[in-house]
């Protein structure tokens, strides 16, 4: 849900928040090249709701269809059920993103609605899933 092309300052940003307790992150490399993210973002201090995390990822164009989201994917999942407690992984993801959904439904995520008109692409409006996961 980013716009397009972000700085190297920015994902710097963005990758080196230590002290955000409630922001897992992740990172693929391949050399000294940054290739994919995955970051959970947990719900600390909201009792009802610390059983909770949305995903993001995303993996660089010229990198996709390599096994770099299934890594990602795979380990942010053993920190959400083998870690942290979680119960529930949910994410928003384009209705015509096809491979992304079926790498999620692959690991267990549902479609559980249709969030309309949900962002602005390419001069559009276009509409998400939001899909989720309970853990096993």
């Amino acid at each position: 849900m980013q716009l397009p092309f972000p700085s190297v300052e920015v994902w710097q940003q963005r990758l080196g928040r230590e002290t955000d307790a409630t922001m897992i992150s992740l990172v693929a490399c391949v050399g000294e090249d940054l290739v994919g993210t995955v970051g959970l973002h947990l719900n600390a201090g909201i009792p009802r709701r610390q059983h909770v995390a949305e995903l993001g990822m995303s993996v660089r164009d010229d990198w996709q269809g390599r096994g770099i989201g299934t890594a990602l994917l795979k380990a942010a999942l053993d920190l959400a059920d083998g870690w942290l407690q979680l119960r529930r992984v949910q994410l928003s993801v384009y209705v015509d993103n096809e491979t992304a959904i079926r790498l999620y439904r692959t690991h267990g995520f549902e479609v559980e609605g249709t969030q309309r008109q949900m962002a602005f692409r390419d001069g559009n409006y276009v509409d998400a899933f939001l899909m989720a996961r309970l853990r096993p």
